[in-house]
């Protein structure tokens, strides 16, 4: 069956017509979101690397991506993230995570949370400030995804683990579909990158966000954050079930040479 491909560019999206504001509704222009969250990138001394964009057909359901130069290490990059819509479906969403280098995977923590405003009341008016001062916390949030993936790289993963997993992703957590999970047995059997774990908890992590890519718009947030969020609390369950202490922040030391973070403008 062929893919939906939901891509699209960031003047398609300004070209979108706006709806009419009501007195419950005001409409957020996805120019603005864009404008918004490119002058809080330069703001907060970001170097875009690349921007992508995903929309429902007709642009009501929109998602930008954003991946970021200079805050990286080795295997990945920090990327910022938003989702809005012009059919009242969704809330005007910004969120933190990071791009796996080597297959370009999503990721989106759910920590910091996604930032969300309502359309109504003064969203016409939120300040670009508060946008920039949000963003400026992603740096502290891709240095604890960096440890959240190493605490999974430690963490073995057998096929009869793996079952367990996927099963409580697909009928408990409802995270992934029965084609998601078709991609990552597939995935499971031949993987299609070396994501440095093999039998891992991050190898399976990386398998199934490589799965979701084709997510629809109007879900490309919300699941993969609770993609993250699953991953990492069932680290935590698994290594406490094998009595192995869980990585901590002054356990696992990030060096200053790991992450090429932004110079500080004089």
């Amino acid at each position: 069956m062929k893919e939906t491909n939901y891509n699209t560019t960031k003047q398609e999206l300004i070209n979108v017509d706006i709806p009419a504001n009501t007195r419950t509704y005001q409409a957020f222009p996805h120019q603005k979101v864009i404008d918004l969250t490119l002058n809080a990138l330069h703001g907060s001394g970001f170097t875009l690397d690349k921007e992508s964009y995903i929309s429902t057909k007709g642009g009501q359901v929109a998602t930008g991506r954003y991946t970021i130069k200079n805050i990286a290490d080795s295997e990945m990059q920090l990327q910022i993230a938003w989702l809005n819509s012009y059919n009242k479906t969704k809330r005007l969403t910004w969120g933190i995570g990071g791009q796996v280098i080597i297959c370009q995977n999503d990721m989106i923590r759910a920590d910091l949370g996604a930032f969300k405003k309502k359309h109504w009341g003064d969203i016409q008016d939120y300040s670009p400030k508060a946008i920039t001062e949000y963003v400026k916390k992603a740096q502290d949030t891709f240095e604890e995804m960096i440890k959240e993936r190493e605490a999974m790289k430690q963490v073995e993963i057998d096929k009869t683990l793996t079952a367990h997993i996927l099963g409580e992703m697909f009928l408990t957590e409802n995270i992934i579909t029965t084609t998601q999970l078709n991609i990552i047995k597939r995935e499971l059997d031949v993987p299609s990158y070396d994501y440095g774990a093999d039998n891992s908890l991050w190898q399976i992590y990386n398998h199934t966000t490589l799965a979701m890519k084709e997510l629809h718009p109007s879900l490309y947030m919300e699941n993969h954050q609770a993609a993250h969020s699953f991953f990492v609390n069932k680290a935590g369950i698994i290594v406490n079930s094998q009595n192995t202490p869980i990585i901590t922040e002054d356990e696992y030391h990030i060096s200053p040479n790991q992450l090429k973070m932004f110079e500080e403008v004089n």
